[in-house]
């Protein structure tokens, strides 16, 4: 049987794959798993029990499925605090702001409407180790390690009224500039972004411009948002603003664009961030955390201001564990998930973006003029479909072939081949110092591998 839960959560087809009555076992066996241990003495000391924070993006179904969530919990004696539809990011928060036991985030994050997905966050809004997902994923369905309290012991549910503006006074509370005279475009993909993202932005001294702001439980990322970036180019020369910024349904990511309209995607803004921190004294180890996706240019920035750069797989789960392991500052992906350890336990694109348009405000830099901090390689990336993946660390032929690839490029490109962990397929990934190069190269392996691995 394959993993329930994946990189980020549980997610799947709402009331396919993801059901109702999935929703409430997981929230049961959450409870069994979460509420044990050394706090669940500490609180029958104090004969108290346990509380989570439930909270979702506005896609339809996490209407039903954060009430099958909260059901499933209170039948197991937790107080589910309902946050309603607030960011990622701000669920985190406030797990740990108000010491919630754990919490329950319901969202899909970039992904289009139909899907949804269930993340959950440990006491301290830390995701969850692997183990404890396993350990979780074991009793799902079991009635021998079932919580099922009676009478006053049940959970209740009650609303989180002042959830948001929790939020927003903390972000606020991070701000090393005010962003006073910047004009600023927000692009909230018609989720949960919508909210606070404008309040904070606007109470932070910004001229704001919205699109994408108007979810209505189906819209969410349709068309808008970090991953459709052409509307918000459009709206940023349209309006004459500063610079644009882009967040995904769940506001755990932060994309922007300059007032020419060009993007500044994860990696420049890491950029930017770093040196920032670093000419400030706040880049912990002057230690900037990545994945190997991120652009050869980042890694010649980084070096060309005396800041180290630490390499993960794939995925802010990874950067997060090197960022904790070495109590270490800043890291991200290129996609837009950038943590500021300081100040979140997780991506988070409102606080990502604040803080960019805080550098423009602080230095009176345009972003265009921030990002040449950075020069972006020309990079492809070939998704080889339909071949054996697990055979390429042992295939020679592909070994050789990619050396001459490495020597060919020298110190102006990158070669990256990577297995899918969860479908036959290689990714091949070549950067280069021209886009011609780049596409050659990345073309020549992509039939290496296809010729090689064929199954």
């Amino acid at each position: 049987m394959p993993r329930l839960f994946g990189t980020d959560g549980v997610r799947g087809l709402a009331n396919r794959e993801l059901t109702a009555s999935l929703a409430l076992g997981l929230a049961q066996a959450t409870a069994a798993v979460l509420t044990r241990g050394r706090r669940a003495q500490e609180r029958q000391a104090q004969g108290r029990r346990p509380v989570a924070v439930v909270a979702r993006d506005p896609r339809i179904s996490g209407e039903f499925i954060s009430a099958a969530v909260a059901a499933g919990l209170a039948s197991s004696g937790v107080d589910v605090l309902d946050a309603g539809v607030i960011p990622t990011p701000a669920a985190a928060f406030l797990i740990a702001d108000i010491g919630a036991d754990f919490g329950v985030m319901i969202s899909a994050s970039h992904n289009p409407a139909p899907d949804n997905g269930i993340k959950i966050f440990a006491f301290g809004g830390t995701k969850l180790p692997d183990e404890v997902e396993d350990r979780i994923e074991s009793l799902l369905g079991s009635e021998q390690d079932k919580l099922t309290p009676i009478g006053g012991d049940v959970g209740r549910i009650r609303r989180f009224a002042d959830a948001e503006d929790r939020y927003i006074v903390h972000l606020l509370g991070t701000l090393p500039h005010r962003l006073d005279g910047i004009h600023v475009v927000l692009d909230c993909a018609h989720g949960a972004a919508a909210g606070p993202s404008p309040r904070v932005f606007t109470d932070a001294g910004a001229r704001v411009t919205l699109i994408g702001a108007d979810p209505d439980g189906i819209n969410i990322n349709d068309g808008v948002g970090s991953t459709h970036l052409d509307n918000l180019a459009r709206a940023v020369l349209e309006h004459g603003a500063d610079v644009g910024i882009a967040h995904d349904g769940d506001a755990d990511r932060c994309l922007a664009v300059d007032r020419d309209g060009n993007i500044v995607d994860g990696d420049q803004i890491m950029a930017i961030l770093a040196v920032s921190m670093a000419e400030r004294g706040l880049l912990k180890d002057r230690t900037l955390v990545a994945t190997v996706m991120s652009n050869l240019g980042l890694r010649k920035s980084m070096a060309a201001n005396d800041i180290r750069m630490v390499e993960t797989k794939v995925g802010d789960r990874y950067v997060l564990e090197e960022l904790n392991a070495d109590d270490l500052s800043l890291g991200g992906e290129q996609s837009g998930h950038v943590i500021m350890t300081k100040y979140a336990t997780t991506g988070d694109g409102i606080l990502t973006g604040l803080h960019l348009v805080a550098e423009m405000a602080r230095t009176g830099k345009t972003l265009a003029e921030l990002a040449a901090v950075m020069t972006v390689f020309p990079q492809i990336l070939i998704n080889v479909r339909g071949v054996d993946h697990h055979g390429l660390k042992s295939d020679v032929v592909i070994a050789d072939a990619v050396r001459e690839a490495e020597a060919e490029l020298g110190d102006t490109g990158r070669v990256l081949l990577r297995p899918s962990g969860t479908e036959p397929m290689v990714r091949v990934m070549v950067e280069a110092a021209d886009q011609p190069t780049a596409d050659r190269l990345a073309h020549q392996l992509a039939d290496v591998v296809r010729e090689r691995l064929a199954n």
